[in-house]
């Protein structure tokens, strides 16, 4: 499958990239108990998270039972439906990386289409905002890919996390995800991993990509130190990070002591909300030392500061860049530094909390399964987020109905009672009976 293949964007071409990866899964199976093709078997896990439909495949199994036929056929292009255990057994040794490729080509295709030109921030630079998140833990159940807390009373924590790099722009409200990147036990390592040390392997592993060309990193105060600052100049990123006073104090005395007007510049402009007008203060200063060691990285700065018509602080952050800072664009600048929120607000807030359950243990398995299913729910997001732009049919349907929520109640609902031709049908039949109810005999024109 090629990447203008994948342009238009329907759902059948995004699926082909999908089964293509699947082909390459490692098949540990030995033996007779072949009956199940592995295309069956990824297309089966995947299928859950797409229609958000923990119990999809018991119900596709059940119309099988009945009719001999079902949507996980006709829509996903499965032979036959295995069971949840048979599916977790085969799935545990295939590490998520496999997954990458169908990330790589989506995100290229997508990122490349005419609607996203403008999905950039400061310097015309697309913003990869980088983050990690839990997805999974427990007291008891664990594996050795686990990471792991010990509490003051003797307790454990396992759990499991992945930096889940995303796609953001000022002024929209979508994040699009790219390959995550987990938090595990590496090879010849006595130390936990972290979120830092996942970002750098990111960073390594993906810096040649096209969808990372001429990009600015964004993250949190955690990723605002030197070595990492480092690695992505070196790596040709640019970056643009949150920088505490606190976590900075070679750097906060540095800009106290500045002279303002020569060395620190500041900008202020007014704006009015429609209910209040807040004065919105820049200062910045540009070539200062990030730490106060011997020959240091140097950084340019800024710092936002909002107040109320009566002086009191709504909001304050400052930010260090290697984007040079000017009056022109310092606005531009923590916009696009702001825009770091998305990767919570849009994208890990989506994942937990709008029917993709996320933090729901769907397997653990004593490997790779759970990172396994993890990637291929944020696979599903990304699909989902895909056919938004490129499907006109998904995207009325998602205006008309409202909330994500209710679309895929509706997919749910559907999938249990009809066995659709294909996706296009299901999509055809939800929009022509949204409005005009159809009866037995129009049926047809959308069923297997």
């Amino acid at each position: 499958m090629t990447v203008n293949a994948l342009i238009m964007g329907d759902f059948e071409s995004l699926r082909g990239a999908l089964v293509k990866a699947i082909a390459a899964f490692p098949d540990k199976r030995t033996g007779s108990n072949l009956q199940y093709s592995m295309q069956d078997i990824g297309m089966a896990a995947f299928s859950v998270f797409f229609t958000q439909s923990p119990s999809f495949l018991a119900h596709q199994q059940s119309m099988v039972d009945r009719k001999g036929l079902s949507n996980a056929k006709t829509v996903f292009g499965m032979g036959k439906i295995p069971t949840d255990n048979h599916i977790r057994s085969v799935l545990d040794p295939v590490s998520p990386e496999h997954l990458t490729p169908v990330f790589d080509q989506l995100n290229q295709a997508l990122l490349g289409r005419d609607e996203l030109k403008d999905f950039v921030g400061i310097n015309e630079t697309r913003l990869i905002a980088l983050d990690g998140t839990w997805y999974f833990s427990s007291d008891n159940i664990h594996c050795d890919e686990c990471s792991s807390i010990e509490h003051a009373n003797g307790t454990i924590t396992h759990y499991h996390s992945a930096v889940t790099p995303v796609v953001v722009a000022p002024g929209h409200k979508v994040a699009i995800p790219l390959p995550p990147e987990f938090i595990r036990p590496q090879d010849g390592k006595k130390k936990q991993d972290c979120e830092i040390n996942a970002s750098k392997r990111w960073i390594e592993q993906h810096k040649d990509k096209p969808y990372c060309k001429n990009s600015t990193i964004l993250g949190d105060d955690l990723y605002s130190k030197t070595p990492f600052c480092k690695q992505l100049l070196d790596s040709g990123f640019h970056f643009l990070f949150v920088c505490k006073p606190d976590s900075h104090k070679g750097l906060t005395d540095w800009i106290n002591g500045l002279k303002f007007g020569k060395d620190l510049a500041e900008k202020v402009v007014h704006r009015w909300t429609g209910k209040i007008r807040e004065t919105w203060t820049y200062r910045f200063a540009n070539h200062v030392p990030l730490t106060d060691m011997d020959e240091p990285l140097m950084v340019n700065w800024c710092e936002l500061t909002i107040t109320n018509e009566k002086g009191q602080v709504l909001y304050r952050n400052a930010f260090v860049t290697d984007h040079s800072i000017t009056d022109e664009n310092v606005e531009m600048v923590v916009e696009s530094g702001r825009a770091r929120w998305k990767i919570e607000n849009e994208n890990n807030n989506t994942l937990k909390t709008k029917g993709y359950h996320l933090e729901h243990n769907f397997g653990h398995g004593k490997q790779n399964l759970s990172s396994l299913l993890a990637a291929m729910n944020i696979l599903a997001f990304l699909f989902h987020t895909f056919l938004e732009f490129s499907d006109g049919k998904y995207k009325d349907l998602r205006r008309k109905l409202g909330a994500r929520k209710r679309f895929f109640e509706h997919i749910r609902a559907l999938t249990c009672y009809i066995c659709f031709r294909n996706w296009d049908r299901m999509l055809d039949f939800m929009i022509e009976s949204y409005d005009n109810p159809i009866d037995s005999e129009d049926l047809a024109k959308y069923s297997a």
